[in-house]
């Protein structure tokens, strides 16, 4: 849950269309007789590659992220829902709404924070074919983050909690699965094949999901909690043979921040930062508006960074934030793209690198937070627009009649790239 600022919008990027006999429609998406929008429209946007030979029924992977608002968190923000109707934060309501949006976008793994009542959802969702795992915060918190995966697709061949504590960054959490396509194939044909054959035959993937700390003045531990998330899934991948990676959830982290481009570009100085602002979160002038500045390269950082006089890192926050005494570059192993803007969208709901305007929105804060990340062995085959802000402005906040949180789902199909094609039509731009 995100409970400070409203964000500044920045301008247009450009739109595309994709021919698929996958498209779907649903009163989550807009109307094929018009273009108007109403309360409840979401649109799928595909890419504009053409990806028709990496994929197949059983080489994509419709991926949700979802904050879907703590009861508890609810009850003690009241301030952030005062233009919102109590009986829209019933949770009795809520999850219902929930369950009957994610069935219409045919999800087939669910990755869920701000989750304080577990058994409630696990319940609906195991009627619909889905198994989870559930880790809660430690401390006193009560709510944590679940992992949902439809049954009949992938076998779970390991998982992991994260529990941030135990390195001194809070009581935040997060979780890491290793999923499994499954096949077809008898149990006898798959005994018929060499090593090599059935590696090539069985898909994995690692998945996580994180809820990072809200606290916009710990960039310190925010970008700790970032880095071990990352260090621990390239850890898992090497260790199943290299497999893709798909990190999702909510990063409390805007997409102009220094922890978007450490995602981003695998790499950071951090004392080119102030690390109060790690998030983008405190960029605020006067009018509320949050100034969102380009994150350039090094060099022109430094430039900007030389007319300014930014905090010094203390030994114990760099030590949080890179994991090592005297470390102040960091640098992950994995090629990461964010779904979103590698699928270009409308300039009423994405921002000018094609990220969402908005994912959450309530009485003090409307803006992006929640990302879904994929390693280059994936590629994104399309992706569910947001809310347009003009939309979103006149609920007067969420959740409300149509959407059972103040965050909005974001979704995203993936594809499995072949390893040995000669084409580059299937590679990432």
């Amino acid at each position: 849950m995100v409970r400070r600022k409203r964000g500044h919008l920045p301008p247009e990027s450009s739109s595309c269309n994709y021919q698929s006999k996958r498209r779907k429609h649903s009163r989550f998406e807009y109307s094929s007789s018009n273009h108007e929008l109403s309360s409840s429209s979401r649109k799928w946007v595909f890419s504009s590659e053409d990806c028709s030979d990496c994929k197949g029924q059983k080489d994509t992977i419709v991926v949700v992220s979802y904050n879907i608002l703590g009861v508890e968190n609810a009850s003690n923000h009241l301030d952030l829902y005062s233009n919102i109707p109590r009986r829209f934060l019933d949770w009795g309501r809520r999850k219902k709404l929930i369950l009957e949006e994610v069935n219409s976008y045919s999800a087939s793994i669910l990755c869920f924070q701000e989750v304080d009542h577990f058994d409630d959802l696990d319940n609906l969702f195991q009627k619909n074919g889905f198994k989870s795992v559930y880790k809660p915060r430690t401390g006193e918190a009560n709510d944590g983050c679940a992992i949902f995966w439809k049954d009949k697709l992938f076998n779970l061949l390991h998982h992991e909690d994260l529990e941030f504590q135990k390195f001194s960054m809070r009581n935040n959490v997060a979780q890491l699965c290793v999923l499994e396509v499954n096949n077809d194939n008898s149990e006898s044909d798959t005994s018929k094949l060499t090593a090599e054959e059935q590696s090539t035959k069985n898909k994995r993937f690692v998945i996580g999901n994180i809820h990072v700390l809200f606290n916009p003045n710990r960039g310190d531990i925010k970008l700790g909690q970032v880095r071990l998330l990352i260090d621990n899934a390239y850890k898992l991948s090497q260790k199943w043979g290299n497999i893709p990676v798909i990190l999702a959830g909510d990063m409390n982290s805007l997409p102009q921040s220094a922890i978007y481009k450490f995602l981003s570009s695998s790499k950071l100085d951090i004392q080119l930062h102030d690390r109060r602002n790690m998030s983008g979160q405190l960029e605020i002038r006067p009018n509320n508006r949050v100034f969102q500045s380009k994150i350039g390269d090094d060099a022109s950082i430094s430039m900007s960074v030389s007319r300014q006089l930014l905090p010094k890192w203390s030994a114990e926050e760099l030590i949080l934030a890179t994991g090592a005494k005297g470390v102040t570059r960091l640098q992950h192993q994995l090629k990461l793209r964010s779904a979103y803007s590698g699928v270009p969208g409308k300039h009423r709901t994405r921002d000018d690198i094609g990220e969402p305007l908005a994912t959450s929105y309530h009485s003090k804060f409307m803006g992006t937070v929640d990302y879904i990340w994929h390693s280059e062995e994936l590629i994104p085959i399309r992706v569910l627009e947001t809310l347009p802000v003009d939309v979103l402005r006149r609920t007067r906040g969420l959740p409300n009649e149509k959407w059972g949180s103040d965050h909005l789902a974001i979704v995203c199909e993936l594809a499995f790239a072949k390893r040995d094609e000669s084409s580059d039509s299937c590679d990432l731009p």
